[in-house]
């Protein structure tokens, strides 16, 4: 059995929320659970737990995904917020160790929306803490109401390895966008597997002092694409892969 360390999602203790009010709640979205599990593959939540016991943990996981959810905070990538952006910084500091642990012991890596965001501040990257006034030729990346179902074309860096993975794909190459955020500079040592053709903005990246691809990151939401209505790139392409440096 593969078992698949996903970092968690928080939720802060809220006086209005009638259930658990009073407490910070770590959870996985039901999409990402649906996408990741599988009958030889155990997604397991990672809790936010002392640093003793977390890597007790951590040391039984052969591979890693950070899933989407909150901005980063940009005082994590050297920034000061613009705006309202403030992110969420104890979710940053959190993913920050799980990911320094994944990278200190060759684990693989899958980076989905934040995630892919949070690798790579990582790498000392930053980010456009908001598309629409930072990146004024930039499309709309992000609708509230149409949430997954927003989409635009993507494009295959040629020769690299997302270019070799989808060669195979039949019809439009399309993916769905849900993100008000996007890699402004690209971290060290990553390599851009992915842009949106319309506005260049990167949509995939891998690290390059790991083997190809075992530590990928992706801008779109590839556990999403069950509930679209529009044909997507196939969303169990990029995870086979990272299964297979799983394995």
């Amino acid at each position: 059995m593969i078992k698949i360390g996903v970092s968690s999602c928080f939720m802060y203790p809220d006086e209005n929320r009638v259930i658990f009010g009073p407490k910070t709640l770590c959870y996985l979205e039901r999409d990402m659970a649906r996408y990741l599990f599988r009958k030889d593959v155990l997604p397991i939540l990672i809790p936010d737990l002392e640093d003793d016991d977390l890597n007790t943990l951590l040391e039984q996981m052969d591979g890693f995904v950070f899933q989407g959810g909150t901005d980063l905070a940009p005082e994590t990538y050297g920034e000061t917020p613009i705006g309202r952006w403030k992110g969420d910084p104890r979710r940053d500091q959190y993913e920050m160790k799980l990911l320094d642990y994944a990278i200190q012991n060759n684990k693989p890596v899958f980076g989905i929306c934040r995630g892919f965001q949070l690798m790579n501040a990582y790498f000392g990257g930053t980010l456009y803490q908001d598309i629409t006034t930072q990146h004024e030729e930039a499309l709309q990346h992000r609708d509230a109401a149409a949430y997954d179902q927003l989409n635009h074309q993507i494009e295959f860096v040629p020769d690299k390895l997302l270019d070799h993975l989808f060669k195979n794909q039949q019809g439009s190459m399309t993916v769905n966008t849900v993100h008000h955020q996007a890699v402004k500079e690209l971290g060290k040592d990553l390599e851009v597997l992915a842009v949106c053709p319309d506005d260049g903005i990167i949509e995939a990246f891998h690290w390059t002092k790991a083997p190809e691809g075992k530590v990928l990151g992706v801008q779109w939401h590839p556990e999403f694409s069950a509930n679209s209505q529009t044909k997507l790139i196939d969303e169990k392409v990029i995870y086979n892969n990272f299964l297979s440096y799983c394995k």
